[in-house]
């Protein structure tokens, strides 16, 4: 069943095009569901379906979109056929629903997400491709996060069918970025410049306040704006979802975007019909109104960050760079006394952990602030994926930016033990190359003094070649250096060598850890990921007292920091239980070397 209609860029040319709302919240309010499956719809009861998209079309829309958003092989656990009746029905019913009305009906096709890059792209080849063959020519990919596979997916569409018109369409949080951590205005002009794309814009997630204040970070596109906002925030009652922006208030506020040159206009989330219909009414009576020139808000531009430990590592002076775990509890004494000693010893900065091994520990941007304030040392905290959002993550951000601290190691972060799990919930909002790719774009947009971002590499690692790649990903992503794992086998200073001939332009700081016992080389050989302690080390450390084990750390630590000297920028000591009077001998050693070279 295909579709006869006038051709949509003339359309757009005319006038604005309205869409229909939010089929599933609708569909979950008639039905007195909560919404989940309701694709599924399209076979069980498609009269409703039928119905809903007539409702939108009285209403005044001019495009449905098929009740297909979440009908993929990931979704439905890979029963392809399953997914194949679901697109077929849910065409049939929209075709059949828009005839009456002349209405363009659309493709929808919501976000594939957590695959690979190559299985995205299939995905979404296969969704396309069924979609191609029942005779669509409009396709709208809604409530993206990011822009992976949806270029390659619209020169494909192009390809088979020059005529179709693609519409992407992203969501993103009322500060402008994503749940990928990507601002939505590079989202948006990525795709705009592909050449494959013929409408781009924002759906879901905000209202159409928040929605508008997007649009003025984009600056002039070169093709069709669209905005389909929800109506409002949601409210949660005994576990049900409900939007309670008035239709009124919805279609006075979206019809005033045609201001910003907003082409395509519509709803999402618990947007019914009176919403469209408010819309149009709001439409009507402004009239087709040209857009206005808004003046541009001025660039806010930040500060360059000041880092006299950044500038020792760019200019070969090698620094000296020591890791203090966090207190468990709510006193800092123990910690600010260590940091001290160590600063007399000669560090250049003092890394925090943020949350080691998963366990709860003093926040390390907090930490981080303090050691700035009342020591003037140079603090690096570690930031995590796994504990906070996206916005406990910008909320720290900004503190630290405020704080002066201008370094920062970005780690994905251990995870939650699993007998831990109902207690604690990890978050893995992103990972570690989106959070510094999120980090380099606020620095850019002016709201935080940019920010020297580190990542972590493991030079201890068996399939070495992994890391090399991620590094790699890492460097593109905004990371401008990495602190590595201990060093304590010939594997990792060979290793050590490989980074630097692969990345002679990366900052690296090599990971030194004294070994303290047989005992503690052991259980780091065994229950720390990443670390490897191969075995002539352990046999050195067999009987030996405390004061003996200490002296051969410090001896140890020495001869591997020599033998990685030239492959490194700086150096990482971490300290071991605390023991900061054993690191302080370590880079006491290491600054008259330093000196004397």
């Amino acid at each position: 069943m295909t579709q006869g209609r006038a051709d949509i860029r003339e359309h757009l040319k005319a006038a604005p095009l309205i869409f229909d709302g939010g089929m599933g919240t609708y569909y979950a309010q008639r039905m007195h569901t909560r919404g989940k499956g309701v694709e599924l719809a399209n076979i069980e009861t498609p009269i409703v379906v039928g119905d809903i998209h007539t409702e939108y079309l009285r209403a005044g829309a001019q495009a449905v979109k098929t009740n297909t958003f979440a009908a993929n092989r990931i979704v439905y656990q890979g029963d392809e056929k399953l997914v194949r009746r679901i697109i077929g029905a849910g065409w049939e019913v929209a075709v059949r629903a828009a005839a009456p009305f002349d209405a363009f009906v659309f493709a929808d096709i919501g976000p594939v997400m957590g695959l690979p890059h190559a299985d995205i792209v299939d995905e979404y080849r296969f969704l396309a491709d069924s979609f191609l063959a029942l005779g669509a020519r409009h396709f709208i990919f809604e409530t993206n996060s990011s822009d992976e596979g949806l270029i390659e997916t619209a020169a494909h569409i192009k390809q088979k069918c020059p005529e179709a018109f693609v519409l992407n369409s992203f969501s993103a949080y009322p500060g402008g970025y994503t749940r990928d951590g990507r601002f939505v205005e590079d989202l948006v002009r990525a795709v705009a410049g592909s050449g494959s794309v013929d409408a781009v814009g924002f759906n879901c997630v905000n209202g159409t306040r928040q929605m508008k204040e997007l649009i003025r970070h984009l600056g002039t596109l070169p093709l069709p704006l669209s905005l389909m906002p929800n109506a409002g925030h949601p409210v949660i009652v005994d576990g049900r979802t409900f939007y309670e922006s008035a239709p009124d208030y919805f279609g006075s506020s979206l019809a005033a975007a045609r201001r910003d040159g907003v082409a395509i206009l519509g709803g999402c989330c618990g947007t019914t019909p009176a919403h469209i219909k408010a819309l149009c009414d709001a439409l009507a009576a402004q009239g087709d109104i040209a857009p206005e020139e808004d003046e541009e808000a001025p660039l806010r531009i930040a500060a360059l960050p000041k880092s006299p430990f950044y500038e020792a590592l760019k200019s070969g002076v090698k620094p000296i760079a020591v890791e203090l775990d966090p207190p468990e509890t709510g006193n800092a004494d123990k910690f600010m006394e260590g940091a001290r000693e160590l600063i007399a010893a000669g560090v250049d900065a003092v890394t925090i952990a943020d949350n080691p091994i998963a366990r709860a520990r003093m926040d390390a941007a907090m930490l981080a602030g303090r050691l700035h304030r009342e020591l003037g040392i140079e603090p690096i905290p570690h930031m995590t994926c796994r504990d906070r959002n996206l916005n406990a993550i910008k909320s720290l951000l900004l503190g630290l930016s405020a704080e002066g601290v201008h370094n920062i190691i970005t780690i994905t972060g251990d995870p939650i033990p699993t007998a831990e799990r109902d207690e604690v919930k990890s978050v893995y909002q992103f990972n570690s190359r989106k959070l510094a790719s999120f980090i380099t774009s606020l620095g850019n947009r002016g709201e935080v003094v940019p920010f020297h971002i580190f990542g972590a590499l493991n030079v201890n690692a068996k399939f070495f070649g992994t890391q090399i790649n991620l590094a790699k990903k890492k460097v593109e992503e905004g990371m401008m250096g990495f602190f590595t794992q201990p060093v304590l086998s010939e594997h990792a200073k060979e290793n050590m060598r490989a980074v630097r001939e692969t990345f002679p332009e990366a900052l690296l700081l090599g990971g030194i850890m004294p070994v303290v016992s047989e005992r503690n080389a052991r259980y780091m050989e065994s229950e720390i990921t990443g670390i490897h302690v191969e075995e002539r080390i352990i046999d050195m450390y067999r009987g030996l007292d405390r004061t003996a084990a200490e002296e051969l750390a410090v001896k140890l630590s020495l001869e591997i920091a020599a033998d990685i000297e030239p492959y490194i920028d700086g150096y990482y000591v971490i300290t071991p239980f605390s023991r900061t009077a054993l690191v302080a001998r370590i880079v006491k050693e290491l600054r008259q070397r330093r000196n004397r070279t």
